[in-house]
Formats: structure tokens, C-alpha cells, sequence
């Protein structure tokens, strides 16, 4: 394959050359073939949903951990099935995104056969976004919701040491002809890539985003690194993370709460995540037919609702980075600088 012009262009890709270097790069790191063709898909997938604080220059980052031994190039997730409607999956600390394609596939082929799985993962590391895993599950035709852990960012109720991870949690249900329903979001008022990027740049970060390590509300992004970041909701929101962290990483023989490490300053920690699925194969609910009409119906419902700017109408979650991700298989998409030379360096390019 040609890869885009050479360096100092526009930084414009095609999903077909970003997903190649991707690839490319994480087999130059001794992952096998198709794991790193997973990872690389899903990655691209986020970068064009918009989502570029989990794209593609997650690739050196992983890479990073790869060469750190944080990750393991050559592991093989091994599987089981407890019952008929559950798996469980050995990550063995490789390729996030990579395992979680494979614990994802092989959901869906369980609820194939039970009509719903649940799918609990062990020893998994960084997936980054959920987006591009819950598209796959709608584009096959199932619904599902999904969670993973996190190193702690955020105090228990009542707490002012890190315990709990921000939880991204994801919600999602075919279109049955229109966009999918994916809801993306995690437990915090922010993501903390957002904090690492304002430290890196020098600059204050809003009030409300985070407190310090002495549990006090602090601008300083790098105080809020060292100490907790905001729960969605308060209590409320810290409740739910702490919740969904121990629901995962118990029932999955994962770690969870403080046992994982901030794999950003140690890379050659394995995190030891765990990862929770829920498939349900829609068919098995209704025809086809019937869903597309209860989802025409709740589209058309939003539609009509009253909202206060016209330009920005009420929709389902998830349909402008749809729309996004739409627009850049057609056109093309750009790349920071800084991440598509990384990247091509990665590859070999």
C-alpha cells in the first residue's frame, strides 16, 4: 500500500493507511498479524469518531508499554466457558484493544447461541475508547453494555485518597437502519488526558475538574494528576465508579480499587485490568421490522423535542461521532502532526 505523502504534508490519511500504519507498527513491536490489525481498526475507528485522545497516538503509547514489558507483544488470550452464556478470558496482559476485540467476538458468538453473554476479562491493559467496541457489537446486530477499570482517580464517598477508576461506561443498541445508539462516557467530569495534556502545555486547568493531593480543589494539573479527579455527580458518580470497579474486577478475577497502577508512570507495570461485556443478540427479542419501528419511533420523538439552540437538534448519543466517522471514510481525515510522524516512525514509513 502507498502510504500518504511525505512528511511535512497535510497530515490527511485515509482510514485504509492509518489502519496499515497502525499495524504496521505494532508488528514492528513483535505483536502477531491480526491482533495488531484489531488494535490498529480500533484505534483509527476512535481517531475518526473524533475521539483523539484515544486514537491513534495511543499507538506510541502502547508502545511504550510494549517495549516496557507493561504489555506482552506475544501473549494469547485464552478463553472459557463456565456456562453457556458466560466467558471468561485470560488477556495475559497484551495488546488492550486487541483483547478486547477477541473477548468482544467471542461474546457475540455466545449470545449468539444463548441469545445474551456476559463476558468478564482478566489481566487486560489500556483498550482506550469504548466507542469502537460497542460499533462493532451494533454493526453485528447486538446491543450491549460494557465497562473496563482504571488506575484510581477517584476518592470513595466520604474519601480523599484515590481508590476507585473513572469507569468509562459504555451503552449501546443497533439502528436498525439509522444510527446506532453508543453512549460513551466515563465517571469523571474529565478525562484525565485532558489534565496531562493542560500540564504539558503549562496551563491551568477549570475550577471543578479536580482536587489536590490534600483533597482541596486546585487549577494546578498537575496537583489534580497527583490527586483525584471529579466525580460525574459527586457522591453519586464516585458511588457508581467504585460500584462498577469492584463488580468487574471481582467477578473477573481481576485486579480493581488501588492494586492497579498508574501505568503512565510506571510502563512496565501490567495493570492487570479487568473488562465486563454484555451482548444480547436484538433478534432474538423481535423481528427486524418490529425494532426498526420502535427505533423510528424514538428518533422521531427526539425530533420533536424542544430545544434551546435549533442548530444543535436532540439526538441519541453517539450520532455526531457517527457522523464524524462517516465523513472521514468518505474524505479522509487529519492527524496531528506530532502523532502521524510518530506513528510513520513506528512503521517504518
Amino acid at each position: 500500500m502507498t502510504l500518504t505523502g511525505p512528511k511535512g504534508d497535510d497530515g490527511r490519511v485515509t482510514e485504509a493507511e492509518a489502519q496499515e500504519l497502525g499495524s504496521r507498527a505494532f508488528v514492528r513491536l513483535g505483536v502477531a498479524p491480526e491482533a495488531a490489525r484489531d488494535a490498529a481498526v480500533a484505534l483509527t475507528t476512535a481517531e475518526m469518531m473524533g475521539i483523539s485522545t484515544h486514537g491513534l497516538i495511543r499507538v506510541a503509547d502502547y508502545a511504550t508499554r510494549l517495549q516496557a514489558g507493561g504489555m506482552m507483544a506475544s501473549a494469547t488470550p485464552n478463553i472459557d466457558r463456565p456456562a453457556p452464556a458466560l466467558v471468561r478470558v485470560d488477556g495475559r496482559d497484551g495488546l488492550g484493544p486487541a483483547t478486547a476485540v477477541y473477548a468482544l467476538r467471542s461474546g457475540m458468538a455466545a449470545a449468539r447461541d444463548a441469545g445474551m453473554a456476559g463476558v468478564f476479562v482478566r489481566r487486560g491493559t489500556h483498550l482506550g475508547a469504548l466507542a469502537p467496541y460497542l460499533l462493532q457489537a451494533t454493526e453485528a446486530g447486538f446491543a450491549a453494555i460494557m465497562t473496563s477499570n482504571t488506575a484510581p482517580m477517584i476518592a470513595p464517598p466520604g474519601g480523599r485518597t484515590a481508590m476507585a477508576g473513572n469507569m468509562p461506561l459504555g451503552i449501546a443498541m443497533p439502528g436498525f437502519g439509522q444510527a446506532p445508539l453508543l453512549l460513551d462516557m466515563a465517571l469523571t467530569v474529565v478525562s484525565r488526558s485532558r489534565i496531562r495534556t493542560a500540564a504539558k502545555a503549562g496551563t491551568d486547568i477549570p475550577e471543578g475538574w479536580a482536587y489536590g493531593p490534600d483533597g482541596h480543589p486546585t487549577t494546578d494539573p498537575q496537583a489534580a494528576l497527583d490527586g483525584l479527579i471529579a466525580a460525574l455527580g459527586g457522591q453519586k458518580g464516585a458511588a457508581l465508579a467504585l460500584s462498577l470497579d469492584v463488580f468487574a474486577g471481582v467477578l473477573a478475577g481481576a485486579r480493581f480499587l488501588d492494586d492497579i497502577p498508574d501505568t503512565h508512570k510506571t510502563p512496565e507495570a501490567a495493570p492487570g485490568l479487568a473488562y465486563t461485556m454484555f451482548l444480547v443478540d436484538a433478534a432474538k427479542l423481535a423481528p427486524p421490522e418490529e425494532l426498526r419501528a420502535r427505533v423510528n419511533h424514538a428518533h422521531a420523538k427526539l425530533a420533536r423535542a424542544p430545544v434551546v439552540d435549533p442548530a444543535q437538534p436532540a439526538r441519541l448519543p453517539g450520532a455526531r461521532a457517527v457522523e464524524r466517522l462517516q465523513k472521514a471514510r468518505a474524505e479522509g481525515f487529519s492527524v496531528k502532526p506530532e502523532t502521524l510522524a510518530r506513528l510513520r516512525e513506528l512503521a517504518g514509513a
